[in-house]
């Protein structure tokens, strides 16, 4: 993926078409990547997970369709489309698709060059 400039506004067009949910199977795509935000469009199969893990910066999950078990620090959430979870740098997290399901997922990483 082409680096998104962080001055210049993009739109990205059928996500949903260009990344099917596919049987067993957890796809994912990133959609715009710059100094200060990635966003990243995941597609689940019911059943397909995301085992625990952390991020180092603040992250947003937004579900689009489906529905989903979010685990934040050992609290489990069911997340239905339209549902947003933010999770605080460090956070360990886990999901679970509970039907076919999408979400997006936005890593907030400020102004890169000024870390």
């Amino acid at each position: 993926m082409t680096p998104t400039p962080r001055n210049a506004s993009q739109v990205v067009a059928g996500v949903h078409s260009e990344l099917p949910i596919s049987t067993h199977a957890t796809t994912s795509r990133a959609l715009l990547d710059n100094e200060s935000v990635r966003v990243v469009v995941f597609a689940f199969d019911t059943g397909e997970r995301l085992t625990d893990h952390a991020a180092a910066k603040p992250v947003v999950v937004q579900l689009i369709e489906g529905r989903l078990r979010l685990s934040v620090e050992d609290e489990d959430h069911e997340l239905v489309a339209g549902d947003v979870a933010y999770l605080a740098p460090g956070a360990q997290h886990a999901l679970e698709a509970l039907e076919p399901s999408r979400l997006a997922l936005v890593i907030v990483h400020g102004d890169r060059s000024e870390s």
